[in-house]
């Protein structure tokens, strides 16, 4: 017979209490918010800009994820295609600031070399106060590039510095339900873009 302690930390009572978790983080999401970034990414489509989408450790997954649907999925919606990249994947590149010149240059280091005024970065991050991300929104600013993060927790230093957040409102350390929520972020932007038909469609 298991105690109530011992049923609380079952795999049914986790895993229910994680995804009733993360539904809640959801239904106080920012939906304004999320349509401001849709139309963010519409704008640097239809003039042909960047979009630069950074992260680390999980939010590097979710980055990647992130240019793989923005790049190939939004093809269908007959628009045209959508500029976009990682600034987490080009391992070379982005080890070699590392080594050279320090973790907190992997992104502002390449974004100055690619930005031009008119291009979105996007960071992607739990806690808001990673010192390579905060970098890059310095120099994206002094590039006149537009600033959007996908943040958790209390939304940490980028809330205040970007120009568009969407903060997952979290406990700190809630790194799973965050990343979770953040993919259903990505999705829910990617999918308006999908549908986004073109005129002579």
């Amino acid at each position: 017979m298991l105690t109530a302690e011992q049923n609380a930390y079952s795999p049914q009572a986790l895993i229910s209490s994680h995804i009733e978790s993360v539904g809640s983080a959801l239904n106080e999401l920012d939906l304004d918010a999320v349509q401001r970034i849709v139309q963010i990414f519409r704008d640097v489509r239809d003039s042909r800009g960047t979009i630069y989408i950074a992260g680390n450790g999980g939010s590097a997954s979710t980055a990647s994820h992130w240019v793989n649907d923005l790049g190939k999925a939004t093809k269908r919606s007959g628009r045209p295609p959508i500029r976009v990249m990682s600034l987490s994947d080009n391992v070379s590149w982005f080890s070699a600031l590392g080594n050279d010149e320090g973790y907190d240059r992997v992104f502002s280091g390449q974004l100055e070399n690619f930005a031009n005024p008119g291009d979105v970065l996007v960071c992607i991050s739990a806690s808001g106060n990673s010192p390579n991300l905060i970098q890059a929104v310095e120099v994206a600013a002094r590039r006149k590039v537009k600033t959007v993060a996908l943040l958790g927790f209390d939304g940490g230093a980028l809330k205040g510095l970007v120009d568009e957040a969407v903060v997952i409102k979290s406990q700190k350390g809630a790194y799973e339900l965050v990343e979770d929520a953040h993919s259903i972020v990505c999705h829910a932007i990617t999918r308006c873009l999908i549908l986004d038909r073109s005129e002579a469609a």
